[in-house]
């Protein structure tokens, strides 16, 4: 009952953390959390949990990864493939080995693999923070795929990359050849896993469409869910990478539903979903975090492990800020010789080199924010090594993963909005057009798709009326069509078309809220029942979800 009873109260302060957001906007969603988690620790309330680090793990990271790696846009997967991998992979292996180091000059008394266990886990990336952070002023599009998918792929190399460090802690044994071996084969394994359990889910899931015509939604999600705890928990029997296998699985479901028209009510209540899941699970981890601050901060000024010595206050700030800015230092120097290496390249084979501004690297530094990724890994380490001996400096470890987490949020939260103003506002026109294109396209296909569906329906009618109704009724559908295309076609970029397009939404608008206020009035007056106000009330809010509905950046 008392589990029951603290899940449900995590659940409140969540949801209460996000409408306390909407007043303190200034104020990134995850600095709030911490500091309502830490006073209610501070308050002694009843909110202590006290999950195993394995339990951990289990229940945050797969998912939150899996719905990274499903949402995530292929196309841009694919093109901007090289920076992302080069992100991902080779910025978390000279982050482990660079930041590795450091930490071991700065606390020489900490084991040198627990000091690369700490720089693994301060490697992943939260590009959701930074949107968060960066708010309406927009990065640019190209950067902000780049660094969504540097934080889609570098959590699973970071969290692989902590899997070997922890290990070489446990047993106090490491080698290079044996290591790049079992990297190569769990990282396999975890793929593998991923996208087999994934292509079973979408042949099942295609196979019911087929022969029924039509999905139960509900169901459909509820195994969707377990995908991530299933790919996780398979790999991992197997010695492979979990994490690997819920990234896998999430990219390849996305692929596979791009093949396959998903049904509308299946696809909106996924989307509905994974956003609540995700806000939900972002949340409860760093609410977390601070129910355990004090502890932590006291665990990390009385470290006695291993030698370590004490430390006060100060020198802990000191350490922190420290690791901060080498991080940032690592990953600028990162970024620079990656535009180098390119500009030779474009070079040797006399192609066009799109060059970086300072202000675009400036962006791209400051945009390695740590999150959820980077506070779940350092709260899985392990309780104890398998002498029974404590993990040494686990709570300086976790204070020093949430100090940098806290630095550069605040870091990012000042200076990016300071650097995108002074930056030329991205140019979305050709969004604007590719949109037309496809609009275009779609209205093509759906006049193709009603002269074929009237020609063979008139021939099968017998009934002269059917046949004229039929006539007029595919004659009004494409005709439809054809003066939407013409529409695109003449004002595709006109401000009048934007104006019109603006005033069109706002007034449709008003007209859907008073459609509903008229209905819920009819219900009060018992005009109309229960069943029906719903049946309306739906059609309504389905349009007007299309019409408020944004993209996802």
């Amino acid at each position: 009952m008392h589990i029951v009873l603290l899940a449900l109260a995590l659940i409140l302060v969540a949801a209460g953390s996000g409408i306390l957001a909407r007043f303190m906007p200034r104020i990134p969603l995850p600095i709030l959390q911490i500091v309502i988690g830490a006073l209610l620790a501070w308050l002694n309330t009843p909110l202590d949990i006290n999950l195993e680090p394995e339990t951990f793990m289990l229940l945050f990271v797969p998912p939150l990864l899996f719905a990274d790696a499903w949402q995530f846009p292929q196309r841009e997967l694919t093109s901007l493939r090289h920076p992302i991998i080069a992100l991902a992979v080779g910025l978390v292996l000279f982050t482990v080995v660079g930041a590795g180091f450091l930490i071991h000059w700065l606390l020489p008394n900490l084991p040198l693999a627990v000091c690369f266990a700490l720089a693994a886990i301060l490697s992943p990336t939260d590009a959701v923070a930074v949107s968060a952070i960066s708010g309406q002023l927009g990065i640019p599009p190209r950067l902000m795929h780049i660094l969504e998918g540097e934080s889609l792929m570098n959590d699973a190399s970071a969290l692989v990359s902590l899997k070997f460090a922890v290990a070489a802690a446990m047993t106090g044994a490491f080698s290079f050849g044996q290591v790049s071996l079992q990297f190569a084969l769990i990282t396999f394994i975890g793929i593998s896993v991923g996208i087999a359990l994934a292509f079973v889910f979408s042949t099942i899931r295609r196979k019911l469409i087929d022969k029924r015509g039509t999905e139960s939604s509900t169901e459909i999600l509820l195994v969707m869910l377990m995908i991530p705890f299933a790919a996780y928990l398979i790999a991992e029997h197997f010695d492979g990478s979990g994490i690997m296998a819920a990234v896998a699985a999430g990219i390849t479901i996305n692929r596979t539903e791009l093949k396959r028209y998903a049904q509308t009510r299946t696809r909106m209540q996924m989307n509905q979903f994974w956003e609540i899941l995700t806000f939900l699970l972002n949340a409860m981890v760093f609410l977390l975090l601070g129910l355990q601050l004090p502890d932590i901060i006291g665990g990390a000024i009385q470290v006695s492990l291993n030698n370590v010595r004490s430390f006060s206050s100060l020198e802990l700030v000191f350490h922190v800020v420290v690791i901060s800015l080498s991080l940032m230092l690592l990953r600028l120097f990162w970024i620079m010789g990656a535009v180098y290496l390119s500009r030779l390249s474009s070079r040797r084979r006399r192609s066009a080199h799109v060059p970086l501004s300072g202000g675009v690297m400036a962006v791209g530094t400051l945009a390695g924010i740590r999150g959820t990724i980077t506070l779940a890994a350092a709260l899985s380490l392990p309780l104890a090594l398998p002498s029974g001996e404590p993990f040494p400096g686990r709570d300086l470890v976790i204070f020093l993963a949430t100090g940098v987490i806290l630095f550069t949020l605040l870091v990012g939260s000042v200076a990016l909005p300071l650097l995108l103003r002074r930056m030329d506002k991205p140019d979305d026109s050709w969004r604007d057009e590719e949109v037309r294109v496809a609009r275009h396209a779609a209205s093509s296909a759906a006049i193709e798709t009603i002269e074929a569906w009237h020609a063979n329906a008139v021939e099968t009618r017998d009934s002269q009326l059917e046949r004229s109704v039929l006539t007029d009724t595919s004659a009004r559908l494409i005709s439809y069509y054809r003066n939407l295309m013409t529409i695109d076609d003449r004002h595709s970029s006109s401000e009048r078309h934007e104006l019109d397009q603006r005033f069109s939404r706002e007034m449709r608008l008003a007209a859907l809220r008073a459609e509903r206020r008229e209905y819920y009035r009819l219900r009060s007056e018992h005009q109309i029942d229960d069943d029906t106000l719903r049946r309306l009330v739906r059609e309504l809010d389905l349009v007007e979800m299309a019409l408020t509905s944004r993209p996802r950046r």
